[in-house]
């Protein structure tokens, strides 16, 4: 498990303020991007490869 302490989170800009549905990323970590649900932020966190993370988001920009 990697060790999220000193972790800051945030969640996108275009995330609402009604609680709708949103995750919090942390990527200040080294190696390590977290990721959490917003309004269950003690219901477990998944920790990715920061390499893994970007080929993750690239896909999904480009699809």
């Amino acid at each position: 498990m990697a060790d999220l302490t000193g972790a800051r989170w945030r969640k996108s800009t275009r995330s609402g303020s009604n609680g709708g549905n949103c995750v919090e990323v942390a990527d200040n970590l080294p190696g390590v991007v977290a990721v959490r649900d917003s309004k269950d932020r003690d219901g477990g966190t998944l920790a990715f490869q920061s390499d893994a993370w970007r080929r993750f988001v690239a896909g999904v920009v480009a699809d």
